[in-house]
């Protein structure tokens, strides 16, 4: 009886081992992501091959595709992994903070993210390293400014002063987070002088810079008095 006769029937799972079919996929799944993960971090994503990696996982080739259409699939699954590791404490950190000052979460959140890359070399090649001639990595890096954008986003906005362009304010969103994401890479990969610390100081003078217009601490002096509805409460933008 196959695995799916049994959920059919109702019947528990054949186990081998003292482990279901579907327990040893995800065993083999996680084995052959951690070879390629290993040798992408060694010697770069074109390193990655179905033989080599096979090969490392100690495992046949029917086994890759039992889990994954191409190397392209399997290179995926690892940037997709890693990112969802970041973008998780990215969002707890503006969640968290969402009573304290602006600039005092953006802060947490660049060097929690600077700290991470520092601390974990096996990893940091994936989201900050070389990925021309990739066109599946090149379309998931840009994915990755948007959905990081997105986040701070969401954690800035109920700051902002309504008078405030919310289209010019993602754009310089994104043009932060794109420039941080270089600004990393060009660090890892020894063009920029310094220590992790170099990089938060960096990231958190630009983003306080873009600070003192969108989160002013007077913002009346940068955008002039708002109009007050009768009530007095400050009008919406027109």
């Amino acid at each position: 009886m196959t695995e799916a006769d049994h959920s059919a029937t109702g019947a528990k799972p054949a186990t081998w081992g003292g482990r279901t079919t579907a327990q040893r996929r995800s065993e083999r799944r996680g084995r052959l992501i951690d070879a390629a993960t290993d040798i992408w971090c060694e010697s770069g994503w074109a390193a990655v091959t179905m033989r080599g990696v096979c090969s490392r996982a100690g495992l046949t080739d029917r086994y890759f595709y039992e889990s994954f259409t191409d190397r392209d699939a399997l290179l995926a699954a690892i940037w997709d992994d890693t990112l969802d590791r970041i973008t998780e404490t990215l969002g707890a950190i503006m969640i968290e903070g969402v009573d304290r000052p602006v600039l005092e979460v953006f802060e947490t959140a660049v060097r929690t993210v600077v700290e991470q890359v520092a601390a974990d070399p096996r990893r940091a090649p994936i989201l900050f390293g070389m990925h021309s001639g990739s066109d599946a990595l090149e379309q998931r890096r840009h994915a990755m400014v948007l959905r990081i954008s997105e986040i701070l986003l969401a954690g800035t906005l109920p700051r902002v002063d309504p008078r405030l362009d919310r289209a010019q304010l993602r754009r310089s969103v994104l043009m932060g987070v794109g420039g941080f994401i270089e600004l990393v890479m060009q660090w890892r990969a020894g063009e920029i002088d310094g220590d992790a610390q170099t990089v938060i100081d960096q990231t958190v003078h630009f983003g306080t810079v873009l600070g003192a217009y969108y989160v002013p601490d007077d913002p009346d002096a940068v955008f002039g008095t708002a109009p007050t509805t009768a009530g007095g409460e400050t009008a919406p933008p027109t």
